[in-house]
């Protein structure tokens, strides 16, 4: 039990802070509501699932070991970030409508799995972070610490889409698109974030 609950605080520790992933689950909270949002969270856990799974079997040393990877890593994640920012910045009431017309479950798990797995700083904080936590484990813990911290993001998802589901009520398209516009401004910070860093590499 100490072993499950060291993982679920330090799992909850990391996801936590706002980020593009907690942004995007979210916005589809606000956007699709309760049970489309789950597609969301399935995508979101399912993806952080395999990040810790990959720490704990030791890929956080690929991560250092081959070289450009972390830079590419970097750069991808900017661009498609920046692409999502300017989406979410050009959000009119008519793209709201659309958005609820268009949805399927295939496309809401593309687009989490895309903006968890092409964010460095989440891929970084999952596989590397954790997967060191969980190799300093002893061997007979490991296995309990990474369900703690496998359940801290599903649980934290979950509440994500729920809260946001809850305020979707008082949601109006005009205000929704001053959302969509506020999460296009924080993806974008993100988006430089990660630019500033591939040139600090680089140079």
């Amino acid at each position: 039990m100490t072993a499950f609950l060291a993982g679920l605080a330090l799992g909850l520790a990391l996801i936590v802070p706002i980020g593009a992933q907690n942004v995007f689950v979210f916005g589809q909270g606000v956007s699709l509501g309760m049970p489309r949002a789950l597609w969301a969270v399935t995508g979101a856990g399912l993806c952080d699932t395999l990040l810790i799974v990959l720490g704990a079997t030791g890929a956080s040393a690929l991560l250092d070991s081959v070289p450009g990877l972390r830079p590419a890593m970097l750069a991808a994640g900017a661009l498609f970030l920046t692409y999502l920012g300017v989406k979410s910045l050009r959000a009119k009431p008519a793209d709201i409508a659309d958005e609820a017309g268009t949805w399927s479950p295939g496309r809401t798990l593309r687009r989490t799995a895309a903006v968890s797995l092409l964010n460095p700083h989440a891929v970084l904080d999952t596989v590397g972070v954790l997967g060191a936590a969980i190799a300093a484990q002893a061997a007979a813990s490991r296995t309990v610490f990474a369900t703690g911290a496998v359940t801290a993001s599903w649980v934290w998802f979950l509440i994500l889409a729920g809260a946001a589901t809850g305020l979707r009520r008082f949601m109006t398209k005009e205000r929704r698109v001053w959302f969509d516009r506020a999460s296009g401004v924080i993806l974008l910070v993100f988006a430089a974030w990660l630019a500033y860093e591939f040139v600090r590499i680089l140079v």
